[in-house]
């Protein structure tokens, strides 16, 4: 089924990339990476590898079966010497082999009991379920890592559209003071200043643009999609910033037992246990059956056509194996398992510990993020308000080009410091989610 599943993603890939522009929302391009993103392929590959082994280990205790044959040929036949048995005196070089003998084989082999076979196929089991578990925490960050890079790209375009509201206003500005100066009206100074304040925010504006650029080839690349691949956004921030999916997060119930680091935590040490078992299973014997039948030629020419020269045989058996003394070998096999085991318990407690821990740490990380968020909004409304009215008043010729240009300044800087502060809240929100195990 994962095989289909990352058959499918790959699929996907190449039919997006032959449709061109994609539009994606938050939710689909979470779910995209979940699907198709680089790492989860991988893992998925890495699942049926396990459960290839699975059925290995499971075909262990199954009949085997295996075939053999032999041709041989003596281009001269060795002789012995023996005592002349056939009257006369001394010895005499006889042939005890013939120059043709062919000899075909099959073999019936099976397991009959061992106890480590019984604990492997237990293993095997819960092999396919931590194989599981582990795809499931690669998707969830991945989908962790969509969900930032998604909103990134959202917050890099909000800046470059926050810096550009002021730029009309500026070059308005900048090209009625060069009237102005050309007229003699005002110094150069004061045009100095407005272009200058001018550049900078188109400066500004453009490593923006570069930020933005450099978070979309991000967010093709967690998602799966080929480099330089055309993708819209088709959700708004201001949408995502008040949904209050993401905003009641850092209220939401959490149960570190439902989380999927715990889950594959105790998975491996269910797992050390039953390498515990497997190790005292080596103490008990072990019992295997077979059977075989073989056709045998032997004749002085190469005759097997000639039925009367072929000679069946057939033999069935039991091995049986017993450990009986090992120096202690066994002994402390069966140690080294058990303290494996001690320390998967401790990092069971010690991932439960962790999980609450990072929810905890998430939760203030997450309401400061916010707090600051609320904070950079009331003071980028009113900075914006300010450079509005002192506009106004340069316009009017109450305010200086040096008033225009500072309150510009502090505007753009409340820009600045707006984009950062929605950065930190989305990440703050994403992190959380994984915090919670809830994507």
């Amino acid at each position: 089924m994962r095989t289909v599943a990352t058959m499918t993603g790959l699929a996907l890939t190449l039919a997006l990339r032959a449709q061109g522009p994609v539009s994606l929302s938050l939710q689909q391009a979470v779910d995209m990476a979940a699907k198709q993103g680089y790492a989860v392929q991988a893992s998925a590959l890495e699942a049926e590898k396990t459960l290839a082994r699975t059925r290995e280990i499971t075909a262990i205790g199954l009949p085997q079966i295996s075939g053999s044959g032999t041709l041989n040929n003596y281009l001269i036949v060795p002789k012995m010497v023996v005592p002349n048995f056939f009257g006369g005196e001394g010895v005499a070089a006889i042939e005890f082999a013939l120059p043709w003998s062919i000899t075909g084989a099959v073999q019936l082999q099976q397991l009959l009991f061992d106890g480590s076979y019984l604990v492997g196929l237990q293993a095997a089991k819960e092999l396919r379920v931590k194989s599981a578990k582990d795809l499931e925490q690669t998707i969830l960050n991945a989908k962790v890592q969509a969900a930032k890079a998604y909103l990134g790209v959202l917050a890099a375009e909000e800046g470059v559209r926050l810096t550009g509201e002021g730029l009309p206003v500026l070059e308005k500005a900048a090209t009625d003071t060069k009237a102005m100066v050309e007229q003699g009206l005002l110094e150069s100074t004061d045009a100095d200043r407005i272009t200058v304040q001018l550049e900078e925010t188109r400066n500004q504006q453009r490593n923006m643009q570069q930020q933005a650029g450099v978070a979309r080839a991000y967010l093709n690349l967690v998602i799966g999609l080929p480099a330089g691949s055309p993708v819209t956004l088709t959700d708004a921030l201001p949408a995502l910033l008040d949904d209050p999916a993401w905003t009641g997060l850092a209220d939401a119930p959490f149960d570190a037992n439902g989380h999927i680091d715990q889950q594959v935590a105790q998975s491996a040490m269910r797992l050390a246990g039953m390498d515990v078992r497997n190790k005292k299973a080596a103490h008990l014997p072990s019992l295997a059956g077979f059977i075989s039948y073989q056709q045998a030629y032997n004749y002085p020419e190469f005759d097997i056509g000639n039925g009367s020269w072929w000679f069946p045989g057939s033999l069935w058996g039991l091995q049986l194996n017993v450990p009986i003394f090992s120096s202690g070998m066994r002994r402390n096999q069966v140690k080294q398992a058990e303290f494996a085991m001690e320390q998967a318990g401790v990092n069971v407690k010690a991932t439960e510990q962790r999980l609450l821990a990072e929810r905890e740490q998430q939760q203030a990380v997450l309401r400061a993020a916010q707090d600051s968020y609320d904070t950079g909004k009331k003071n980028l409304a009113l900075g914006k308000s300010i450079f509005d009215r002192t506009s106004v008043k340069f316009t009017e010729g109450v305010a200086s080009s040096f008033e225009l240009t500072q309150e510009h300044g502090n505007y753009l800087t409340a820009q600045q410091n707006h984009i950062q502060r929605i950065i930190a809240l989305l990440q703050a929100r994403a992190d959380m989610r994984k915090a919670l195990g809830a994507y």
